[in-house]
């Protein structure tokens, strides 16, 4: 049997094993959801590793570096950067005030319609970054196993293990997976650095062969430092109220582990994403006419069977580690935000769970066809993520300057961000900064503090302090 597929095949295995034994443990909304509020120091790290290191942050960086140079491994830095502030700025609090959602909590201070508008942006993000790990995941299996998988087949294998494991397992499984997940992922990417470089010639033969055009090994890069900076913002931003890392932090067995969890996944990211990079890079000396997305894929095939299925089961593992988490938050959004609260309120915990599962299935679903209709993982990715300028903004002024916060805020300030965006996608005109992350913090701002002048209703923690 060939190799490299008998490598996918077990690890599907062993993806479903822990799913199905710790289906157990997710019979009820916050063992499913929650993981029960007990991920440890090293679950919570694990998490929010898998988490990051997914389509973005290897193939995504590959096909950067294969066009731009070795700085595209940036991008993990500023993700990196992200959980680092999270750590110390925000993951405590969360787990302090024991939430389930950023749109739960803007409907504790401000009301109803904040909470709606958030819960729209926020399930809009989730579909984006999930889509995004069904294409590298094609492009991975295409690449591996080009007899068996298209990349169109590879997109729907990959969907039917990412939706499938987690509707069994829910963040429990997601947790233990990625212990898997991140040790394959550092084992393979590592090994196969080190051997494509060896194999030609080293860095300098790499860059002998490189076209003289684009600073291929430096800081920069072909990308520009206001491209670089516009990683840092966006990583940065979201980190803090994208839900998908606040509900890694919310199921911390408390805020010490939240912290800390954060702190080691942040040192678990960066060195993957420079290890593509310089993967990347040397895809592009060896196979200039390459399509970039496949770069990665396609270097690590010209590799030892062993070795490359190894590391394409990795850079899979990434994807399912990051699909997972992002489908899991997308269902949380849905359930918890718009079926619970808006639709059937008493629905019993049973039935709450089941609900989620479906929504999964659902969203999941639609995530597929989005895929269909992707270009460019990392620019698609940064433009999505781009959309938590307005609820990382709320929720720092909520958390640390609540005097300046009104009943509309949320409200208003959201609905600019999802504005902006649209007008930077659609009306090339306004398209005035390197980074729609720029125009975002922009307009959010000059939102707030109009909204703060001219509504004289203080949000309920300051009403309630009066």
């Amino acid at each position: 049997m060939n190799i490299q597929l008998l490598i996918i095949i077990l690890y599907i295995c062993v993806l479903f094993g822990i799913s199905i034994y710790v289906k157990r443990r997710t019979d009820n909304s916050s063992g499913f959801l929650f993981a029960g509020r007990k991920l440890t120091t090293t679950l919570v790290a694990a998490n929010i590793a898998g988490t990051a290191i997914g389509a973005a942050s290897t193939i995504g960086v590959a096909e950067n570096a294969y066009q731009f140079g070795i700085a595209a491994g940036w991008y993990n830095v500023a993700w990196a950067a992200g959980a680092v502030l999270m750590a110390l700025v925000a993951a405590g609090k969360y787990r302090e005030l024991n939430c389930t959602t950023i749109p739960e909590l803007f409907e504790r201070y401000y009301d109803k319609k904040g909470r709606a508008i958030a819960v729209l942006g926020m399930i809009t993000i989730q579909l984006v970054i999930t889509s995004l790990q069904y294409i590298a995941g094609g492009a991975i299996l295409s690449s591996l196993l080009p007899d068996i998988f298209s990349f169109e087949g590879g997109m729907i294998t990959s969907a039917i293990v990412f939706i499938g494991t987690t509707i069994l397992g829910g963040l429990w499984s997601s947790g233990l997976s990625n212990i898997l997940s991140v040790t394959l992922i550092y084992a393979g990417v590592l090994i196969s650095t080190v051997t494509i470089v060896s194999d030609q010639g080293g860095i300098s033969a790499i860059a002998a062969s490189l076209p003289p055009d684009t600073d291929w090994f430096g800081p920069l890069g072909g990308l520009g430092l206001a491209t670089i900076v516009g990683w840092f913002a966006v990583m940065m931003t979201q980190t803090i109220t994208a839900q998908g890392p606040v509900q890694v932090a919310c199921a911390a067995v408390d805020s010490r582990a939240a912290k800390k969890g954060f702190l080691w996944g942040a040192l678990l990211m960066f060195p993957v994403g420079f290890s593509c990079a310089i993967m990347g890079v040397a895809a592009r000396a060896a196979h200039p006419g390459m399509k970039a997305t496949l770069a990665l894929p396609q270097m690590i095939m010209g590799l030892d069977p062993l070795i490359s299925g190894l590391t394409l089961a990795a850079l899979w593992a990434a994807d399912v580690a990051t699909a997972c988490h992002i489908l899991l938050a997308a269902g949380t959004l849905f359930s918890q935000d718009i079926y619970k609260r808006f639709i059937n309120p008493g629905i019993s915990d049973k039935n709450y769970t089941l609900v989620n599962r479906y929504a999964i299935l659902s969203l999941g679903m639609m995530t597929l066809w989005l895929a269909f209709h992707a270009v460019g993982i990392v620019k698609t990715m940064l433009i999505g993520l781009s959309l938590t300028t307005a609820f990382t903004l709320i929720f720092l002024f909520t958390m640390f300057a609540p005097g300046l916060c009104r009943r509309n805020s949320a409200f208003y300030t959201t609905l600019a961000g999802i504005v902006t965006l649209i007008v930077w996608q659609f009306v090339p005109a306004v398209q005035i900064f390197a980074h729609p992350i720029y125009m975002e913090w922009l307009v959010c701002f000059i939102t707030f503090f109009i909204v703060a002048i001219v509504d004289k209703e203080k949000i309920k923690q300051e009403i309630s302090r009066g």
